[in-house]
């Protein structure tokens, strides 16, 4: 299985009373617009991206920490929806002290802005302005998350970066079988070396 990628856009995020619930109101990705540089290329998100996954089991975390959750799909705590901007999240928040912090600092705009964990299943590829873009056709949603630091690492955009590989393999006329084969074998490196990584952390 793919290791999960994050991504974060600039766009709004609001703390919004309603009843006795406070929630937090943003929007984790926003639709065909271009990321900054990944280490090579840029991405967007298409607008249908999401279509497959908003009924899925979603959770809600602060700072993608699994420890901190805020909301859940399942628990109907968490709401998600597509409008004309992008991937818009509706969190009811839980009565925890975390929570309560987050929205101290939300209102504060100590943190304003916001990012989701994802799995490509469909991307392609173009050029725009001569550089490479990956557009995300295609994505199993993992979480969404208000975040102190929207970031970019290494990790986060390997996965990316074997499918720029993979598609620039089939530009050149390489064996469609044996690049599958590559493939195949990256894709258990990485989950060995998350297997080791977690082993490491008990």
């Amino acid at each position: 299985m793919k290791e999960p990628e994050r991504r974060s856009y600039p766009c709004e995020l609001r703390v919004s009373e309603r009843g006795a619930e406070p929630h937090i109101i943003g929007h984790a990705a926003v639709f065909n617009t271009l990321s900054e540089d990944l280490g090579g290329f840029r991405e967007q998100i298409d607008p249908g991206a999401f279509n497959d996954t908003l009924d899925a089991d979603v959770r809600a975390l602060k700072n993608h920490d699994p420890n901190m959750i805020l909301g859940r799909t399942k628990a109907g705590t968490l709401t998600l929806s597509v409008d004309e901007l992008g991937l818009r999240y509706d969190i009811q928040l839980p009565k925890t002290t975390f929570a309560a912090d987050l929205i101290e600092s939300v209102r504060r705009g100590d943190i304003s802005q916001s990012s989701f964990a994802f799995r490509a299943l469909d991307d392609k590829w173009n050029k725009h302005d001569g550089q490479d873009v990956r557009t995300i056709v295609r994505a199993e949603l993992i979480d969404v998350s208000p975040v102190t630091y929207p970031a970019y690492n290494t990790t986060d955009t390997s996965v990316a970066r074997r499918s720029l590989e993979y598609q620039k393999q089939v530009e050149a006329g390489l064996d469609s079988d044996y690049i599958n084969r590559v493939r195949r074998w990256e894709f258990e490196q990485a989950e060995f070396e998350a297997m080791l990584k977690e082993d490491r952390k008990k």
